[in-house]
This record gives structure tokens, C-alpha cells and sequence, in this order.
């Protein structure tokens, strides 16, 4: 397996249930063994650093991306009581890499150097369906080809540079005018578009099962829709972390894992468990 195959595999949620419950896992320990040096005495905590520490200079992914987008922006400008990210919600034909929602919420689209922008137009075009604010992350070297393909438009533009830092190159705009009343209800569960439509209506839809969905489609339609936004906004804004307190003590590099994996707390103790172990040739 090659080495950009390895890496892009090893912060996954699989890979780390494995770990923290003692099962043999071939691919860390090969990470182990090929990115870093005299780890005979290192525990794995320590190991996760300098693997991380590899992806930092050697081979910025996506997780990398993420993973420094997530620790700055929810966790260095917002908090995990007035915030709530998202990550891969179907979006039309799309997938968003990244939902942050506080106030208002932004869609978040990670073009790495090891991307193509062959989609992006199309990526852009579904987010703007069931967000109003989005924007592109990228690197310094793809940012002339972005700036070209999105001067004066409304969507953000950020650049992870070379410095590990966020620099926004263009304001992401508000831009109402591409929501999509479908698209956006796609995004919400069942009790979350009932708690929604209770709550606007006063009432639910009476009919039978098999056209249940499609007539509470037709009752969100009614409402403006810059309302029915916002609706939607706060039925995602509660889907928040539970065990905050637990999750605080994850390390920097597990971070964006972490909070999507759905640890309970017996999960936060095997993995602060394995961390603190000693590895073993």
C-alpha cells in the first residue's frame, strides 16, 4: 500500500475503534514503523504527534485540512457550547466537507493540493442550495486558479498557508437567492422537521404513512423560505457533542475525528487508555 494511501486512512474512525479496543492494527503499526524515528520508549500519544507531524510538512490531506480548519475555527474563534460542525451531509448530488454553525452557519468546501477542481463548480452550486454562506479552503498554490474561477461572486475564499494559518482571501456573501425548499429539507431528520413544522403550524400533517413525508414537504414549502432557513439552521445547531467534558481532553490531531465519531464516555476512557500506552515492538 503506498504511503499517501496509509495516511489518508489512519485518522479514521474504523481505524481508531480498532485501536481503542485492543485489536491488532496492521496499518498504525506501519505508520509506526515508517514515519517515526527511535519510538521504541514513545507512548502513543507521542506516536499520533509525530505521524501528524509528518502529514504537517510532508503531505497536507484532507484530514489534515479539516482537522486544522475544525481546531481554528470551532475551537480557536467559537466554543463547543455555541457551536456545532457537521461533516459529509449528501447535499443534492454532493457531499459538504465541513458545516460550521453558530449564528449563521457556512459550508465549507477543502480543495488540498492533492485535488482537482474538476467538481468544485457543481459542489459550490448544490452547497448554495441549502446554505447562504459558503466557502472554498484551499492552498496558496490553487488559490490564483480559485481566485479566477470565483472573482466577484459571493463565495468565501480561505487559504491554509504554508504557516498553518487561515487566511481568507474573499468574504464569504450571504447569498439567499439559490436555497432550495427540497434540498434543504433533505438535510433533516424525521423529528427534527415535525419539532419544525409543530412549532411554525402549531399543528402536523394528518394523512397516512405512505404520504406522510411528501406532505410535510408541502407544509415546509409555505413558509417564506429565508424563515423556513432558519428553521432548519437551529434543528442543526442541536446536534451538538454530549460528552464535552470528555472531549476536551482529546488530543490536537484527534480533534475533527473525535467529534464525529460518536464516542460515549466508556469510548473517551479506552481511548485515553491506549493513548497513555507505551508501544510495544
Amino acid at each position: 500500500m503506498s504511503n499517501h494511501l496509509l495516511l489518508n486512512r489512519l485518522f479514521t474512525r474504523n481505524i481508531f475503534v480498532d485501536l481503542i479496543n485492543e485489536n491488532n492494527n496492521s496499518l498504525f503499526e506501519t505508520c509506526v514503523e515508517r514515519y517515526v524515528e527511535n519510538h521504541a520508549s514513545m507512548n502513543n500519544k507521542s506516536l499520533i504527534s509525530e505521524i501528524y507531524n509528518y502529514l504537517k510538512k510532508e503531505y497536507r490531506n484532507e484530514y489534515y485540512f479539516k482537522n486544522t480548519l475544525f481546531n481554528k475555527l470551532l475551537l480557536g474563534r467559537h466554543s463547543l457550547n455555541t457551536t456545532t460542525a457537521l461533516t459529509e451531509i449528501p447535499i443534492n448530488k454532493s457531499k459538504v466537507d465541513f458545516v460550521l454553525i453558530n449564528g449563521k452557519a457556512t459550508a465549507y468546501e477543502i480543495k488540498t493540493d492533492l485535488d482537482t477542481f474538476d467538481r468544485l463548480n457543481n459542489q459550490i452550486e448544490d452547497y448554495y442550495k441549502a446554505f447562504n454562506n459558503v466557502c472554498l479552503v484551499t492552498s496558496e498554490s490553487n488559490y490564483p486558479k480559485a481566485k479566477r474561477m470565483f472573482k466577484d461572486t459571493k463565495l468565501g475564499i480561505c487559504i491554509l498557508t504554508s504557516r498553518n494559518t487561515i487566511s481568507t482571501r474573499q468574504e464569504p456573501q450571504e447569498d439567499n437567492s439559490r436555497l432550495e425548499y427540497d434540498v434543504m429539507f433533505k438535510m433533516l431528520r424525521k423529528h427534527e422537521f415535525e419539532d419544525l413544522l409543530f412549532a411554525h403550524f402549531g399543528e402536523l400533517p394528518v394523512t397516512n404513512q405512505f404520504n406522510y413525508y411528501t406532505e410535510c414537504l408541502e407544509w415546509f414549502t409555505k413558509i417564506d423560505i429565508a424563515t423556513a432557513y432558519e428553521y432548519m439552521i437551529t434543528q442543526l445547531k442541536k446536534r451538538s457533542l454530549t460528552e464535552k467534558d470528555e472531549y476536551e481532553k482529546v488530543p490536537y490531531e484527534l480533534k475533527f475525528m473525535v467529534y464525529f465519531s460518536k464516542f460515549r464516555k466508556s469510548d473517551y476512557c479506552k481511548l485515553n487508555n491506549f493513548l497513555n500506552e507505551e508501544w510495544r515492538e
